[in-house]
């Protein structure tokens, strides 16, 4: 009882001064008078009647009301605290209702003890563990040039009159303490160990799974038998020129009709799935981190940020990491100008060879608090049940499902036909090819966005690989080989598509190149990977990684032949034409047509009418499509060769507002 009316005492007159405007609620702005951002999670507003104090609370409710809360709020924070499995404290400090500064800064004048707003990073010793602090800050070592150490705590509400009954019987002892901010221990932290830390994230995949890392683009034996088959072709083409022309046509229908029949199987296994309500979890909520890498994307900072903050989650539950890179301060500026909630934190990644997405990623995940990670790209808006229905499916499915793909639905369909032929490419690939995979327990290349992980399995298996370009298929098959799978979602993203030909045509090139990175990746050691895989999974996998570049890449070829055989069938009688070359033609013919009436199905089939009706004529230009596909498949091909890690970044801008109907 002596340490909680000390505690009073002490606090009562420190605060006097800041606890009226603590109080006073209307001193407050409503989340929607902030620029650039929506309107407060509709679980943030819902007024809750108040409950009585218990004893899960008890020590933090009379150290807070020490510091002057009033009784309605505390109850309304009781309430949440119960609700989402926290603390009444960590409830104020989400809630937006009083600042970080000002609450830690009462508590180091209730204390008579320095407070510290901005850490340097210079008197932090970068040691081993420091980036626990990322996760949850509690104390920093500050080492002074010209002064003693110090210790920066950040105190807790619960604990604060144990914390009065220590200092009061060892009253030395603070004289090496400063009060601070988790922010400040986050931000220090981030900042002194930044050289480590990016130079490890580049490095860990590469130095303790190597077989996993496309940083060596091809092992010697793959470019010593890529460099026989070459050897012999041009040995071929020298010694028996007639025989090679229909070898070749008859190696490549061949491949290119079995990379069909996984589409084909797709259209005939589709299902429809309509959307059904999502329960909510089982209370408490998990603490749920949100990743979004972004690299030159000052104009959707508001759009994001309005779209992140309609997520249907508790804030004090959410860990939102807008992770920039450090020289991009246009786009840094752009979201610290829009005075961000507390759980938005952006992390800075110094700039660090390769420049990719994956790495970015990987720098930010030591700081992840959430059991499970969710990632999306910065003009995704995702349906705000998704989190929901992600956390629901975690708790129902095994522990061996350790990914969750959102579908991706494309927005902006109509602005031209390069966007149209996207969004029914979409259709197929999220709502009707990776369900199927999902349904029979198949590898599965994720998307780049939209992907819902259990955190600990992704730190185990090595997180993102920095030097793969797509990196999203890469990891879904690294998932697999080591035993875990993944599965799809209902709720959709929401994204937009590029409208021009030269974006839509750069983008895929980087697709591409990363596919053959994963390709070259999975089959360095092809019998290890049938092993860990399964002899179906791996044959899967063939089909569609290796089906996908041979259909892009052998699509000119296939029409070249079916030309040249359509040409020889009109000027030469059927009867004196070669069995082989009619039935070369009769796959050609499989392969061509069956190539366009796959997409259509698959990808049109999956649709809702409203966008069937969207897509009208415009898929007359699936021809052309395939041909944009085959020129920046040769074109990734090239670039693989010559600048392998390079990152074609593509451009987005905000989406239009919608009309009033």
């Amino acid at each position: 009882m002596y340490a909680y009316h000390a505690l009073g005492v002490r606090l009562g007159a420190a605060c006097a001064t800041w606890c009226t405007s603590l109080t006073d609620l209307g001193e407050y702005p409503p989340t929607d008078a902030i620029p650039g951002l929506g309107r407060r999670n509709s679980k943030d507003e819902a007024p809750e009647k108040p409950v009585p104090d218990d004893t899960a609370h008890a020590t933090e409710i009379a150290a807070l009301r020490a510091l002057g809360l009033s009784k309605p709020l505390l109850a309304w924070l009781c309430t949440r605290a119960h609700r989402n499995g926290t603390t009444i404290e960590t409830e104020l400090l989400a809630s937006g209702r009083v600042r970080e500064e000002a609450y830690f800064g009462a508590l180091a004048r209730a204390f008579r003890l320095p407070f510290v707003a901005r850490i340097d990073p210079a008197a932090v010793q970068d040691l081993e563990g420091l980036d626990i602090q990322l996760q949850r800050p509690t104390q920093i070592r500050l080492n002074h040039k010209a002064r003693a150490p110090q210790v920066a705590i950040v105190p807790e509400a619960a604990r604060l009159a144990e914390f009065s009954a220590l200092l009061m019987r060892l009253p030395d002892l603070g004289r090496g303490l400063v009060i601070t901010t988790p922010g400040a221990i986050r931000r220090a932290v981030w900042a002194a160990g930044a050289r480590r830390r990016v130079r490890h994230t580049v490095s860990e995949l590469f130095d303790n799974q190597p077989q996993h890392s496309a940083r060596i683009v091809a092992t010697g034996r793959q470019g010593m038998i890529s460099g026989m088959l070459l050897t012999l072709l041009a040995a071929a083409i020298f010694w028996v020129p007639g025989a090679l022309l229909p070898l070749m046509h008859a190696v490549i229908s061949l491949l290119y009709l079995s990379s069909l029949v996984l589409r084909i199987l797709a259209v005939i296994l589709h299902k429809v799935r309509k959307p059904k309500p999502v329960p909510p979890p089982e209370a408490p909520l998990a603490c749920y981190t949100v990743m979004v890498a972004l690299y030159r994307e000052a104009n959707m900072a508001p759009q994001l940020t309005e779209s992140l903050m309609r997520l249907d989650w508790p804030r004090s539950r959410l860990d939102i990491k807008l992770v920039c890179e450090a020289d991009d301060r246009e786009t840094i500026e752009a979201f610290q100008a829009l005075n961000l909630p507390p759980h938005f934190e952006i992390v800075e990644v110094p700039p660090y060879h390769p420049r990719t997405k994956p790495k970015a990623l990987s720098y930010a995940l030591p700081a992840a608090r959430g059991d499970y990670l969710a990632v999306y790209d910065a003009e995704d808006r995702p349906h705000p049940q998704q989190l929901m229905e992600a956390c629901q499916r975690f708790r129902q499915c095994g522990p061996d499902v350790a990914c969750l793909q959102a579908p991706l639905v494309i927005a902006n369909m109509q602005e031209s036909h390069v966007s149209t032929l996207f969004a029914v490419e979409y259709a197929a690939l999220f709502r009707g090819l990776l369900p199927m995979l999902s349904r029979y327990r198949m590898p599965m290349p994720l998307g780049g966005t939209s992907n819902h992980f259990r955190t600990d399995v992704l730190r185990k298996v090595g997180g993102w690989d920095p030097y793969n370009v797509t990196e999203d298929a890469d990891l879904g098959l690294r998932l697999y080989r080591l035993g875990y799978r993944s599965e799809t979602l209902r709720c959709q993203t929401l994204e937009d598509a590029p409208v021009s030909m030269k974006v839509w045509t750069d983008q895929r090139r980087r697709w591409f190149k990363g596919w053959l990175q994963t390709w070259l990746v999975m089959t360095r050691h092809p019998l290890t990977t049938m092993r860990q895989m399964g002899l179906r999974a791996t044959l899967v996998f063939h089909l569609l990684i290796g089906g996908m570049l041979i259909s892009a890449l052998g699509h000119p070829l296939i029409l070249l032949f079916f030309g040249s055989t359509l040409l020889t069938l009109a000027t030469t009688p059927v009867a004196t034409i070669p069995l082989l070359k009619l039935s070369l033609f009769a796959i050609d013919t499989v392969n061509v047509f069956g190539s366009y009436a796959t997409f259509l199905a698959l990808g049109i089939g999956s649709m809702i009418e409203r966008e069937k009706r969207m897509v009208g004529w415009r898929w007359i230009g699936v021809p052309l499509h395939w041909f944009m596909s085959s020129y920046a498949a040769w074109r990734a091909l090239n670039e693989l060769r010559t600048n392998p890690f390079f990152w074609k970044k593509t451009p987005h801008n905000p989406s239009p507002p919608k009309k009033e109907q």
